[in-house]
């Protein structure tokens, strides 16, 4: 079972029934079999976005508690190649969040992303692969 990315805004609307794409987001999980795996960076902007709602931030730390949310990245060994992305795509811009997950993408050999970022049609990830995006949107 070959893994699958996780960006923020997937994270938010699936947490907040009020969020455009919330239903996509939990229909998207239908049929996924394999880990979900992140990075720490996607887990700290999915809390910031959900910082004004109770209960939503503590279950995105939940799932990572229980493995729900893989985090296999460690900035500190991958910083360099990371810093390399955001001044590659800095015309776009990316942001640590997805450069992580575009560096990930390249350790973990899968471009599959459940996401709702629309940059992710651009980044390449490997050597010059497109991201399959789960979410249709």
């Amino acid at each position: 079972m070959k893994p699958v990315l996780v960006d923020a805004g997937f994270i938010v609307a699936r947490m907040d029934r009020r969020q455009a794409h919330h239903a996509k987001c939990l229909k998207a999980l239908d049929g996924i079999e394999g880990p979900l795996i992140t990075c720490e960076a996607v887990i700290a902007e999915a809390c910031h976005l959900l910082r004004h709602f109770t209960g939503p931030r503590e279950a995105v730390l939940e799932n990572v508690s229980r493995g729900n949310f893989q985090i296999p990245l460690a900035l500190a060994n991958r910083a360099a190649a990371i810093a390399l992305l955001l001044k590659k795509y800095a015309d776009v811009p990316m942001d640590l969040a997805d450069a992580c997950l575009v560096d990930l993408a390249t350790q973990i050999g899968t471009g599959r992303i459940l996401t709702l970022d629309g940059d992710f049609k651009i980044y390449r990830w490997g050597r010059n692969r497109a991201f399959e995006l789960l979410i249709e949107l």
